[in-house]
């Protein structure tokens, strides 16, 4: 990952967060987030599974 790619990174990282933040719907708008990184991973052959937390 080259530098640009990195700034890239941590600006979508602060950019999500700001919009939970945000958001009159916090757990609508983290279920939104996980999906979106859930699909990301997936694209990319690793599974989700092993991650999700539980209680």
């Amino acid at each position: 990952m080259n530098e640009k790619e990195m700034i890239e990174k941590y600006i979508d990282t602060y950019t999500d967060l700001q919009r939970i933040k945000n958001s009159p719907d916090k757990d609508k708008e983290i279920e939104y987030q996980l999906a979106i990184a859930r699909a990301k991973l997936q694209s990319i052959g690793i599974s989700t599974e092993d991650l999700e937390m539980r209680s």
